[in-house]
């Protein structure tokens, strides 16, 4: 297994007289982007082998996910020690629904690994009571000690987890009706437009900032745009994820044509 070094170009933010830096690797493809990204997770399951993952889905995590399993078939990485948090589920979705995001995780990483399932964690999209559901996620991210890594990926619109562009930034676990741009965005995973649920459970932008690390994968040209908005524009809930610049340990691994209108 070789871990990437780091000496990624470091963006520095002021805001009055404190320095945040944002570190922001620039892969050549989807490829090195996913084998850089499962490095940083490596390391964070190496140095601390019972740590908290908080873990994302999307179509661009999965080559971080082949990456970590490849390794740990070699026998480079252990990750029965390891408890993890997902983001966000599909408010509707039984867990064996072939959309559900624990369906997802459990292909595409969870059953390739020597993870504890019962140390796996994803909101119950089957519960109706959304106050209840949100309430009881909030309290297991508290009880097992908060995010050590939380990986990230980064919607269309800025979204990251669910939590879609508002006019104030959610705090805790929450559910949250879909924007239209994110179903169209997600319609190709589905039959129809139609099947596409139009409410989820996510963790909020307070608990995603609470992670002690931030990780955040972005490829294509379409990201391109969103991601300048992300790194350089003002801090605004319209572009939830550009709140990650006032995070004290986040990292950033792009595409070049993600970071195609970047000036970097």
């Amino acid at each position: 297994m070789t871990l990437w070094k780091s000496g990624a170009p470091q963006l520095l933010i002021m805001y009055g007289k404190v320095a945040i830096i944002m570190k922001i690797y620039k892969a050549k493809d989807y490829d090195e982007l996913s084998r850089k990204a499962a490095s940083i997770i490596a390391s964070q399951v190496l140095m601390k082998p019972d740590c908290v993952l908080g873990l994302a889905t999307g179509s661009t995590p999965i080559g971080t996910y082949k990456q970590l399993i490849e390794w740990y078939n070699k026998g480079d990485l252990d990750f029965s020690g390891v408890k993890s948090v997902n983001l966000d589920e599909y408010r509707g979705l039984t867990r064996d629904n072939d959309q559900s995001y624990y369906y997802f995780m459990y292909n595409n990483l969870f059953k390739h690994v020597n993870i504890d399932l019962a140390r796996t964690n994803i909101p119950d999209g089957t519960e109706p009571d959304s106050d209840k559901e949100c309430a009881r996620y909030n309290n297991v991210i508290k009880e097992i000690g908060g995010v050590d890594l939380q990986l990230l990926g980064l919607g269309h619109n800025g979204h990251i987890g669910f939590n879609e562009p508002d006019d104030t930034f959610a705090t805790l676990t929450h559910c949250v009706d879909l924007q239209p741009s994110t179903i169209e965005a997600n319609k190709r995973f589905f039959a129809s437009i139609d099947d596409v649920p139009k409410q989820a459970y996510t963790m909020g932008i307070q608990t995603i900032m609470q992670a002690k690390k931030v990780l955040m994968v972005v490829s294509g040209a379409d990201k391109a745009d969103i991601l300048k908005q992300v790194i350089s524009g003002p801090v605004t809930p319209h572009v939830p994820a550009s709140i990650l610049q006032m995070h004290p340990d986040v990292t950033i691994v792009a595409d070049e044509a993600a970071l195609s209108k970047c000036d970097l």
